[in-house]
């Protein structure tokens, strides 16, 4: 899996500005977190290396095995972390099979409906529907304790709980509905709480944490974006957020392209979403400078004034986004297609496109530090175009 564009880090040299923090923010979306991988393996070629990791569902996988490991072994983590989900189907088509690529990802997706995936999900026996109503086999398809024993082999979580950097993983609790984050700077985190981030029903069980039960973080919001932006508006940031599906698509030609535009469209609109109310909180906020500042300097000290003008500062923010716009041909099984061949060109599609982005004319301008938020898509909307050299 190791990426054709791959450049020493020693002769790219990349401008981040002069932000405090550097965010990575990682979606959910199960195989297709393959594309994160690759992001987050050009982001590292160039030193980018984030102080702060929020991640859901396989978003918080990967997002664990990089903060649970140094930063020369994040890559390396990822890779065989990666290269285990895919070995199932390790077949490597050669360019003469390409028109056969479709039927090889649905066999693909086939088997790990029929088998599992080797070191992440296994499928229950004897099935749910065949045992006692209120067990913990009785609420899904498939047992995910294959994961655990990968995640305790490839994530060091003393490491994690040490807070060299900040891990945040969305979940939603199955009693409350509610939204909830495992935070590494509130609490210890465990492999529980990485599981319970991706227990997408009704394939993967609840997860129990202190007594109760959390379901995957993207029933809710398949990004944790709104949860850095609420967390510190007034910090200064790079956030570079992964989007392993794209709101903007093709029209369908048939009913297969139908369902995963929709699957598209349903998992990238909370992402619309999220930075739109992020821009509209902002420019309520100038809003509420503007008439701060005409107030006059008698009431400056008010404890009602002084309160407002701290909730409406904000730091520069500088939102990337790296969109996964590669067609993988697997229709609207894609996320759950491991197979070799899909997972390593996502892995290099997300690797190419922070290539392109950073030699991207509008990247400097995402570097220069301005107040509010500003936001930047710099993926190739073609991905095929070819590869800018740095």
């Amino acid at each position: 899996m190791n990426a054709k564009t791959s450049t020493p880090a020693s002769k790219v040299a990349v401008n981040l500005g002069t932000f405090d923090h550097t965010v990575l923010v990682l979606q959910g979306g199960g195989a297709l977190g393959a594309y994160q991988a690759g992001v987050y393996a050009g982001l590292a070629e160039v030193g980018v290396a984030p102080d702060w990791i929020a991640g859901v569902s396989i978003g918080a996988i990967n997002a664990a095995l990089i903060a649970g490991n140094p930063p020369e072994r994040g890559v390396e983590r990822l890779r065989e972390f990666w290269e285990r989900m895919s070995a199932q189907a390790s077949f490597m088509p050669p360019a003469s099979l390409d028109p056969m690529r479709p039927l090889f990802n649905f066999l693909s997706a086939a088997s790990a409906v029929t088998f599992g995936v080797p070191g992440f999900f296994a499928p229950r026996m004897p099935p749910p529907f065949m045992v006692a109503d209120g067990s913990m086999a009785a609420l899904s398809y498939y047992d995910t304790k294959p994961l655990r024993t990968t995640l305790e082999e490839l994530v060091d979580f003393d490491r994690i709980n040490r807070k060299e950097v900040r891990l945040s993983l969305g979940a939603v609790s199955v009693r409350s509905g509610n939204s909830v984050y495992f935070d590494n700077w509130k609490m210890r985190i465990g492999p529980e709480h990485v599981l319970a981030s991706g227990a997408l029903p009704p394939g993967f069980p609840p997860v129990e944490v202190d007594g109760e039960l959390y379901w995957d973080g993207g029933i809710a919001s398949n990004t944790p974006l709104w949860y850095v932006a609420d967390e510190d508006y007034r910090m200064s940031a790079l956030i570079l957020q992964v989007d392993v599906f794209s709101g903007a698509g093709e029209l369908p030609q048939n009913l297969h392209q139908v369902a995963e535009r929709a699957k598209d469209i349903q998992y990238a609109s909370k992402t619309r979403f999220n930075s739109t109310r992020i821009k509209e909180l902002e420019e309520l906020r100038a809003s509420l400078r503007r008439v701060l500042d005409k107030l006059p300097p008698a009431i400056q000290s008010d404890a009602d004034v002084q309160r407002l003008t701290a909730a409406s500062t904000r730091g520069a923010v500088a939102l990337v986004h790296f969109i996964n716009r590669h067609n993988t041909r697997s229709c609207d099984f894609k996320d759950y297609e491991f197979s070799r061949a899909t997972v390593t060109e996502l892995w290099e599609g997300g690797h190419s496109d922070v290539r392109c982005s950073i030699a991207h004319p509008q990247w400097r301008n995402a570097m220069e530090l301005a107040h509010g938020i500003h936001v930047y898509d710099l993926t190739p909307l073609n991905p095929t175009q070819q590869e800018p050299k740095i």
